[in-house]
C-alpha cells in the first residue's frame, strides 16, 4: 500500500455508533470525556498489573479487531492528549503491519538522509527489513502499555521522523516522472512529520504529568 490516502487504513465510520447511542451523537463534550476516561482507565489498569497476556492482547488489538472500535474512542480527541497519543500510536503500527515493505524502504532512505539521533532513538535494525520494522513497531507498543510510556512516544515519534524524511526524498526522485506519486508521498511525509511533533509533546506532557 502506497497511496498517502490509504496510509493509516482510514474506517469507515458507522452512521449510528454504540457510542452515539451511548453519549449522545450531538454532544462532542461527552465523547471527549468518553475518550479521556478510556484511555486514562485502560493505561493505568495495565500499568499497574502489566500481565504479559493482557499486553499482548493490546499490541495486536487492531490485528484481531481492526481500527474501528479504537477510532470510535480516540480518533477526534486532541492530538496532544493521551487518547490522540495512543491514537497515533496504533495507526502508526498499521501503517507499518499494512505495508512494511514500504514503510523499510522509506526508513532506509530517511535513516541515510536525515541529520539527526532520530534513527538511534528508534532503535531499528541497520538496514531494518520489513518484518524488524513490524518487530519494532510492536516492541513500541509494548513499552507504551507496560514500559516507560515518555519513551515509547519519543520512540515513535523518531520513527515518523526517519520515515518523513525517506518519504520527502523519494518522493523528490519520483516528481520529474511520477508527479502524483510524488505528491503522496508528500502527503505522507506531511502527516508522519505532524504525528512526530504531536506524540514529541504529549511525551514532555505526559513527565510534566499533565498528559490527559
Amino acid at each position: 500500500m502506497t497511496d498517502a490516502g490509504r496510509d493509516f487504513h482510514k474506517p469507515v465510520r458507522r452512521a449510528t455508533g454504540e457510542l452515539d447511542r451511548l453519549f449522545g451523537a450531538h454532544d462532542p463534550a461527552d465523547k471527549t470525556r468518553a475518550a479521556h476516561s478510556t484511555a486514562a482507565a485502560l493505561l493505568s489498569r495495565v500499568r499497574a498489573d502489566p500481565d504479559s497476556e493482557t499486553v499482548e492482547r493490546l499490541v495486536t488489538f487492531t490485528s484481531t479487531h481492526g481500527i474501528d472500535d479504537i477510532a470510535e474512542l480516540w480518533s477526534q480527541a486532541p492530538a496532544r492528549s493521551l487518547p490522540g497519543a495512543l491514537w497515533r500510536l496504533y495507526l502508526l503500527q498499521l501503517m507499518i503491519h499494512d505495508d512494511p515493505h514500504t514503510a523499510a524502504l522509506l526508513y532506509e532512505r530517511g535513516r541515510v538522509e536525515i541529520a539527526s539521533v532520530d534513527p538511534v532513538v528508534a532503535g531499528a535494525p541497520v538496514p531494518a527489513a520489513p518484518d524488524e520494522l513490524v518487530a519494532l513497531v510492536d516492541r513500541i507498543m509494548r513499552g507504551a502499555f507496560a514500559g516507560d510510556f515518555a519513551v515509547a512516544l519519543e520512540r515513535a515519534a523518531a520513527f515518523c521522523r526517519v520515515e518523513a524524511s525517506g518519504a520527502t526524498h523519494v518522493a523528490d526522485d519520483y516528481e520529474p516522472t511520477e508527479p502524483e506519486r510524488a505528491s503522496a508521498l508528500t502527503t505522507r511525509a506531511l502527516r508522519l512529520s505532524t504525528y512526530a511533533g504531536d506524540l514529541s509533546a504529549s511525551a514532555g506532557l505526559w513527565r510534566r504529568e499533565s498528559l490527559t
